[in-house]
Protein backbone atom coordinates (compact mmCIF):
# COMPACT_ATOMS: atom_id res chain seq x y z
CA UNK A 1 0.00 0.00 0.00
CA UNK A 2 2.78 2.58 0.49
CA UNK A 3 2.53 5.32 -1.78
CA UNK A 4 -0.73 4.44 -3.39
CA UNK A 5 -3.58 6.36 -3.29
CA UNK A 6 -6.74 5.34 -2.00
CA UNK A 7 -10.55 6.54 -1.93
CA UNK A 8 -12.96 5.61 0.87
CA UNK A 9 -16.57 5.64 0.73
CA UNK A 10 -18.99 5.59 4.29
CA UNK A 11 -15.58 6.36 5.81
CA UNK A 12 -16.29 8.83 8.70
CA UNK A 13 -16.53 5.91 11.05
CA UNK A 14 -17.35 2.27 11.89
CA UNK A 15 -14.98 0.20 9.06
CA UNK A 16 -14.75 2.51 6.30
CA UNK A 17 -12.05 4.56 9.07
CA UNK A 18 -11.11 1.27 9.84
CA UNK A 19 -10.15 1.07 6.43
CA UNK A 20 -8.57 4.37 6.62
CA UNK A 21 -6.52 4.02 9.31
CA UNK A 22 -4.83 0.61 7.89
CA UNK A 23 -3.86 2.60 5.03
CA UNK A 24 -1.80 5.44 6.82
CA UNK A 25 -0.34 2.69 9.43
CA UNK A 26 0.99 1.00 5.76
CA UNK A 27 1.97 4.50 4.18
CA UNK A 28 -0.35 5.19 2.03
CA UNK A 29 0.59 8.31 -0.36
CA UNK A 30 -2.96 9.80 0.05
CA UNK A 31 -5.96 8.47 1.21
CA UNK A 32 -9.58 9.90 0.14
CA UNK A 33 -12.84 10.13 2.60
CA UNK A 34 -16.26 10.39 1.28
CA UNK A 35 -19.35 10.37 3.44
CA UNK A 36 -22.08 12.63 4.40
CA UNK A 37 -21.79 13.21 7.98
CA UNK A 38 -19.91 16.45 7.94
CA UNK A 39 -19.24 16.57 11.75
CA UNK A 40 -17.78 12.78 11.88
CA UNK A 41 -15.85 13.14 8.84
CA UNK A 42 -13.76 16.23 10.20
CA UNK A 43 -13.10 14.29 13.70
CA UNK A 44 -11.82 11.78 11.17
CA UNK A 45 -10.15 13.56 9.16
CA UNK A 46 -8.41 15.29 12.13
CA UNK A 47 -7.16 11.72 13.96
CA UNK A 48 -5.88 10.13 10.61
CA UNK A 49 -3.81 13.42 9.75
CA UNK A 50 -2.46 12.95 13.67
CA UNK A 51 -1.67 9.54 13.04
CA UNK A 52 0.31 9.61 9.67
CA UNK A 53 2.35 12.43 10.88
CA UNK A 54 2.56 14.33 7.41
CA UNK A 55 3.61 11.10 5.43
CA UNK A 56 0.18 10.42 3.94
CA UNK A 57 -2.01 13.11 2.40
CA UNK A 58 -5.24 13.26 4.11
CA UNK A 59 -8.67 14.71 1.61
CA UNK A 60 -12.12 14.51 2.83
CA UNK A 61 -15.46 15.22 0.54
CA UNK A 62 -18.59 15.31 1.90
CA UNK A 63 -20.89 13.54 -0.51
CA UNK A 64 -24.12 12.05 -0.16
CA UNK A 65 -23.80 8.73 -2.31
CA UNK A 66 -28.26 8.50 -2.98
CA UNK A 67 -27.64 11.59 -5.05
CA UNK A 68 -25.84 10.99 -8.07
CA UNK A 69 -25.26 14.00 -9.53
CA UNK A 70 -22.88 14.79 -6.87
CA UNK A 71 -20.51 11.62 -7.43
CA UNK A 72 -19.98 12.87 -10.69
CA UNK A 73 -19.16 16.59 -9.52
CA UNK A 74 -17.03 15.23 -6.42
CA UNK A 75 -14.96 12.72 -8.89
CA UNK A 76 -14.30 15.64 -11.10
CA UNK A 77 -12.65 17.35 -8.17
CA UNK A 78 -10.82 14.73 -6.90
CA UNK A 79 -8.86 13.64 -10.00
CA UNK A 80 -8.17 17.76 -10.14
CA UNK A 81 -6.98 18.17 -6.06
CA UNK A 82 -5.89 14.60 -5.08
CA UNK A 83 -5.39 12.50 -8.45
CA UNK A 84 -7.10 9.39 -9.84
CA UNK A 85 -6.72 6.82 -6.70
CA UNK A 86 -5.45 3.61 -7.46
CA UNK A 87 -7.86 1.61 -4.89
CA UNK A 88 -11.46 2.20 -4.59
CA UNK A 89 -12.98 0.67 -1.35
CA UNK A 90 -17.07 1.01 -2.48
CA UNK A 91 -17.93 0.72 1.48
CA UNK A 92 -20.69 3.32 2.38
CA UNK A 93 -24.27 1.20 2.54
CA UNK A 94 -27.67 1.47 4.28
CA UNK A 95 -30.43 -0.87 5.39
CA UNK A 96 -33.86 -0.28 6.09
CA UNK A 97 -35.10 -3.52 7.70
CA UNK A 98 -37.41 -4.98 10.43
CA UNK A 99 -40.71 -4.63 7.91
CA UNK A 100 -42.35 -6.52 5.19
CA UNK A 101 -41.61 -4.64 1.86
CA UNK A 102 -45.27 -3.63 1.19
CA UNK A 103 -45.13 -1.98 4.41
CA UNK A 104 -42.07 0.29 3.27
CA UNK A 105 -42.15 3.47 1.28
CA UNK A 106 -40.94 3.82 -2.30
CA UNK A 107 -38.96 7.49 -1.31
CA UNK A 108 -37.70 7.03 1.81
CA UNK A 109 -36.71 2.86 1.78
CA UNK A 110 -36.69 1.59 -1.75
CA UNK A 111 -35.19 4.58 -3.46
CA UNK A 112 -32.03 5.60 -1.36
CA UNK A 113 -31.04 2.06 -0.61
CA UNK A 114 -30.98 1.20 -4.26
CA UNK A 115 -29.38 4.50 -4.83
CA UNK A 116 -26.83 4.02 -2.30
CA UNK A 117 -26.16 0.49 -1.93
CA UNK A 118 -26.22 -0.50 -6.15
CA UNK A 119 -25.97 2.63 -8.22
CA UNK A 120 -23.78 4.51 -6.14
CA UNK A 121 -20.65 1.92 -6.47
CA UNK A 122 -21.47 1.67 -10.38
CA UNK A 123 -21.02 5.14 -10.55
CA UNK A 124 -17.99 6.26 -8.58
CA UNK A 125 -16.03 3.16 -10.00
CA UNK A 126 -17.03 4.56 -13.29
CA UNK A 127 -15.78 7.82 -12.54
CA UNK A 128 -12.57 6.29 -11.71
CA UNK A 129 -11.98 3.12 -13.82
CA UNK A 130 -11.07 4.62 -16.73
CA UNK A 131 -8.00 6.28 -15.18
CA UNK A 132 -6.83 2.82 -13.28
CA UNK A 133 -6.67 1.27 -16.63
CA UNK A 134 -5.19 3.59 -18.68
CA UNK A 135 -1.94 3.05 -16.21
CA UNK A 136 -1.57 -0.32 -17.38
CA UNK A 137 2.01 -0.98 -15.35
CA UNK A 138 0.33 0.17 -11.94
CA UNK A 139 -1.37 -1.92 -10.01
CA UNK A 140 -4.82 -1.30 -8.86
CA UNK A 141 -7.92 -2.64 -6.98
CA UNK A 142 -11.60 -2.44 -6.39
CA UNK A 143 -13.15 -3.53 -3.39
CA UNK A 144 -16.74 -3.76 -3.49
CA UNK A 145 -18.42 -4.58 0.26
CA UNK A 146 -21.61 -6.49 -0.61
CA UNK A 147 -23.56 -8.50 1.40
CA UNK A 148 -24.87 -12.41 2.23
CA UNK A 149 -28.27 -11.18 1.80
CA UNK A 150 -26.84 -10.48 -1.88
CA UNK A 151 -26.88 -14.34 -2.14
CA UNK A 152 -29.67 -15.47 0.07
CA UNK A 153 -33.24 -14.52 0.07
CA UNK A 154 -34.49 -13.08 3.46
CA UNK A 155 -37.48 -11.95 5.05
CA UNK A 156 -37.92 -8.50 6.38
CA UNK A 157 -34.75 -7.04 4.13
CA UNK A 158 -36.44 -7.67 0.68
CA UNK A 159 -34.62 -4.23 -0.82
CA UNK A 160 -31.52 -4.43 1.03
CA UNK A 161 -31.15 -8.18 -0.60
CA UNK A 162 -31.92 -7.04 -3.91
CA UNK A 163 -29.56 -4.09 -4.12
CA UNK A 164 -26.15 -6.53 -2.98
CA UNK A 165 -27.66 -9.00 -5.15
CA UNK A 166 -27.35 -6.24 -8.10
CA UNK A 167 -23.97 -5.15 -6.42
CA UNK A 168 -22.48 -8.89 -6.60
CA UNK A 169 -24.40 -9.54 -10.08
CA UNK A 170 -22.03 -5.91 -11.48
CA UNK A 171 -19.04 -6.75 -9.69
CA UNK A 172 -18.71 -10.28 -10.72
CA UNK A 173 -19.39 -8.76 -14.20
CA UNK A 174 -16.99 -6.25 -13.92
CA UNK A 175 -14.22 -8.35 -12.96
CA UNK A 176 -14.65 -10.47 -15.54
CA UNK A 177 -14.57 -7.36 -17.74
CA UNK A 178 -11.05 -6.28 -17.06
CA UNK A 179 -9.62 -9.95 -17.28
CA UNK A 180 -11.32 -10.52 -20.93
CA UNK A 181 -10.01 -6.79 -22.04
CA UNK A 182 -6.85 -7.50 -20.66
CA UNK A 183 -6.63 -4.61 -17.80
CA UNK A 184 -4.99 -7.29 -15.20
CA UNK A 185 -3.77 -4.72 -13.12
CA UNK A 186 -7.31 -3.55 -11.93
CA UNK A 187 -8.07 -6.47 -9.59
CA UNK A 188 -12.02 -6.17 -8.42
CA UNK A 189 -12.83 -8.14 -4.65
CA UNK A 190 -16.24 -9.10 -3.96
CA UNK A 191 -16.55 -8.99 -0.42
CA UNK A 192 -20.13 -11.38 0.84
CA UNK A 193 -19.84 -10.79 4.59
CA UNK A 194 -22.91 -11.91 7.58
CA UNK A 195 -24.37 -9.33 9.89
CA UNK A 196 -21.33 -7.67 11.32
CA UNK A 197 -21.35 -5.77 14.72
CA UNK A 198 -21.03 -2.41 13.61
CA UNK A 199 -24.06 -1.08 14.85
CA UNK A 200 -25.65 -1.09 11.21
CA UNK A 201 -27.58 -4.70 12.16
CA UNK A 202 -28.16 -3.87 15.59
CA UNK A 203 -30.66 -6.59 17.06
CA UNK A 204 -30.30 -9.06 14.00
CA UNK A 205 -29.49 -12.29 14.98
CA UNK A 206 -26.86 -14.02 13.94
CA UNK A 207 -27.76 -17.92 12.08
CA UNK A 208 -26.43 -21.25 13.09
CA UNK A 209 -23.32 -21.13 11.70
CA UNK A 210 -22.70 -17.48 10.63
CA UNK A 211 -22.31 -15.68 14.30
CA UNK A 212 -22.11 -11.81 13.96
CA UNK A 213 -18.74 -10.82 12.56
CA UNK A 214 -16.37 -8.42 14.78
CA UNK A 215 -15.53 -5.19 12.53
CA UNK A 216 -11.61 -5.97 13.26
CA UNK A 217 -11.78 -9.33 11.85
CA UNK A 218 -13.78 -8.33 8.59
CA UNK A 219 -11.40 -5.46 7.48
CA UNK A 220 -8.22 -7.47 8.31
CA UNK A 221 -9.46 -10.39 6.23
CA UNK A 222 -10.91 -7.83 3.23
CA UNK A 223 -7.51 -5.87 3.24
CA UNK A 224 -5.55 -9.34 2.89
CA UNK A 225 -7.86 -10.35 -0.02
CA UNK A 226 -7.85 -6.94 -1.70
CA UNK A 227 -3.83 -6.68 -1.72
CA UNK A 228 -4.01 -10.35 -3.11
CA UNK A 229 -6.31 -10.11 -5.91
CA UNK A 230 -9.03 -12.10 -4.53
CA UNK A 231 -11.96 -12.53 -6.67
CA UNK A 232 -14.58 -13.07 -3.84
CA UNK A 233 -14.43 -13.16 -0.05
CA UNK A 234 -17.51 -15.02 2.03
CA UNK A 235 -17.19 -14.47 5.46
CA UNK A 236 -17.84 -16.51 7.31
CA UNK A 237 -17.09 -19.71 5.37
CA UNK A 238 -20.85 -20.99 5.86
CA UNK A 239 -21.47 -18.25 3.62
CA UNK A 240 -20.40 -20.28 0.59
CA UNK A 241 -22.48 -23.49 2.58
CA UNK A 242 -25.37 -21.73 1.88
CA UNK A 243 -25.17 -21.00 -1.53
CA UNK A 244 -24.34 -23.92 -2.40
CA UNK A 245 -27.06 -25.96 -0.57
CA UNK A 246 -29.32 -23.14 -2.38
CA UNK A 247 -28.29 -24.53 -5.67
CA UNK A 248 -28.50 -28.25 -4.57
CA UNK A 249 -31.25 -28.15 -2.52
CA UNK A 250 -34.90 -28.08 -4.44
CA UNK A 251 -36.72 -24.63 -3.04
CA UNK A 252 -39.06 -25.58 -0.09
CA UNK A 253 -36.68 -28.11 1.30
CA UNK A 254 -33.73 -24.94 1.64
CA UNK A 255 -36.37 -23.15 2.88
CA UNK A 256 -36.76 -25.79 5.95
CA UNK A 257 -33.29 -26.84 6.31
CA UNK A 258 -31.40 -23.41 5.85
CA UNK A 259 -33.93 -20.70 6.26
CA UNK A 260 -36.10 -21.95 8.99
CA UNK A 261 -33.49 -24.59 10.70
CA UNK A 262 -30.66 -22.44 11.02
CA UNK A 263 -32.67 -19.50 11.32
CA UNK A 264 -31.89 -17.51 8.71
CA UNK A 265 -35.31 -16.36 7.94
CA UNK A 266 -35.72 -15.22 11.31
CA UNK A 267 -32.38 -13.21 12.05
CA UNK A 268 -34.29 -9.71 11.27
CA UNK A 269 -36.80 -10.25 13.65
CA UNK A 270 -35.37 -8.22 16.10
CA UNK A 271 -33.51 -5.69 14.23
CA UNK A 272 -33.34 -1.82 15.45
CA UNK A 273 -30.11 -0.61 13.52
CA UNK A 274 -28.37 2.31 14.47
Amino acid sequence: MRGANLLITGAAGGMGRMYAERAVAEHAASVTLWDRDAPALARTVEELAAASQGRTRIHSYVVDLADLGSIAKHAQKVRKEVGNPDVLINNAGIVRGNRYFWQTDNGEDTRPTMQVNALAPMYVTREFLPGMIGDAYRPARIVNIASAAGTLANPRMATYAASKAALIGWSESLRLELEQADHTNVKVTTVTPSYISTGMFAGARGPVLAPILEPEFVVERVWRAMLAGKPLLELPWSVGLSRALRGILPTRLFDRVVGDGFGVYRSMERFTGR
